[in-house]
């Protein structure tokens, strides 16, 4: 089975499983990875949907901030 054919038949088994309702395809909260003012760690934020600035300590030296 070639690539192309691997692709058409997977999207058309999205296809049908949509018809059928059995997928459902929703959004979830954002991951932000954002790197600390004070120390310079990089931390992995979660924000939910339709919000860009969460506030957040750092995971190695506790520092409070707010991502951008």
């Amino acid at each position: 089975m070639s690539k192309q054919a691997m692709r058409e038949e997977a999207e058309r088994l999205i296809r049908e499983s949509m018809e059928r309702k059995t997928l459902v395809v929703k959004q979830g909260d954002t991951r932000i990875m954002s790197t600390c003012g004070k120390c310079g760690a990089e931390n992995k934020v979660s924000a939910p949907k339709g919000v860009s600035r969460v506030s957040f300590n750092c995971k190695e030296c506790g520092h409070a901030q707010v991502t951008l």
